[in-house]
């Protein structure tokens, strides 16, 4: 049976396809490897936790900012948002002070201000770095979740991160997300623009994590 090409596919599946090498990629980090396999020293494992805080507070109010667009409300859910959960796990890990620690990595600057430019210019930006973060969170996300847990002994507090207690089973909520990039009303522009968007964005990963990697 002939294999269906991508231009066949729906347009979150043609998403994926496009985007899987930028994704491996960024996932073949050495900093990434260490988080997997449960040999990156605590330190660090903060210092990650304080980036994402940077980027996740510049998507979630690129979020806030565009919260009445018909074309971003389906994508839209309190469940998924990252920010308080990475405040207490900062505060669990750093203590009370934790907020002075927060010093961004030029990477995570680069990348916050990327995501805030794109989800100003259009409805499509934004969807793409949304897409990007919180599918991967749902997705591979729990693997790091699981690495985390068994490094540091943590439960709760210190991966609340990576948890969604809101959203308690991931793959309804992702074949929904997925058929709402498979309807939406996007011109074959908007569609590129969000593959462009989204490749870019794991290339901002990948220089994150290899930052990260060198001030170990």
């Amino acid at each position: 049976m002939a294999q269906a090409s991508t231009s066949d596919l729906g347009f979150a599946a043609r998403l994926r396809s496009r985007t899987a090498a930028a994704h491996r990629d960024a996932e073949g980090s050495p900093f990434i490897d260490a988080l997997t396999h449960g040999t990156l020293p605590l330190p660090d494992y903060a210092r990650f936790l304080r980036q994402l805080f940077v980027i996740y507070t510049a998507l979630e109010q690129s979020g806030r900012l565009r919260a009445t667009d018909p074309t971003v409300v389906p994508f839209l859910d309190d469940g998924l948002l990252r920010v308080p959960e990475l405040s207490r796990d900062l505060a669990y890990i750093d203590g009370p002070d934790w907020e002075l620690r927060i010093n961004p990595l030029p990477a995570t600057t680069e990348y916050a201000n990327r995501i805030t430019e794109a989800s100003v210019d259009s409805a499509a930006g934004f969807i793409a770095h949304h897409y990007l973060r919180y599918l991967g969170d749902l997705s591979g996300g729990q693997i790091m979740r699981r690495a985390v847990e068994r490094a540091y002994g943590f439960t709760t507090d210190g991966v609340r991160f990576f948890r969604f207690d809101a959203i308690p089973n991931a793959k309804p909520f992702k074949d929904a997300y997925r058929r709402h990039l498979d309807t939406i009303q996007l011109t074959d522009a908007e569609q590129e623009l969000i593959i462009a968007e989204a490749n870019l964005g794991f290339a901002h990963n990948r220089a994150l994590f290899v930052e990260l990697g060198q001030t170990q």
